[in-house]
């Protein structure tokens, strides 16, 4: 199997003092990764701003072992243009770790 040629930037949440005791919650790009994408179940919730959408997501990449940054982890996300897709688990799709599944959700206002 090899996976599609979608270019996905990998991305990390810092937190940062805001300078009134609080923080802000910034994003950092760590890189690039070319994935194929499957969508999966949708459905449709309450959001604070109004209805959002959301579906789920496999997005497969090449593997990497645990520890390396190259490899995606649960809580950073991933960014096609202005789309963003929370990595909520990652698992080896074959036996040599030579790919992983990476499960996300898409939060779309509706």
């Amino acid at each position: 199997m090899t996976p599609g040629r979608i270019r996905l930037e990998l991305e990390e949440a810092q937190r940062q003092n805001d300078g009134l005791g609080g923080h802000v919650v910034t994003w950092r790009r760590l890189g690039v990764l070319y994935g194929a994408m499957d969508s999966g179940s949708g459905r449709r919730r309450s959001a604070q701003v109004g209805p959002e959408s959301v579906v789920s997501w496999r997005i497969t990449v090449r593997g990497a072992r645990a520890g390396d940054p190259r490899r995606p982890r649960a809580g950073q996300r991933f960014r096609l243009g202005q789309r963003l897709f929370r990595i909520d688990a990652v698992a080896e799709k074959d036996s040599a770790g030579r790919w992983l599944t990476c499960f996300a959700t898409e939060e779309v206002q509706a």
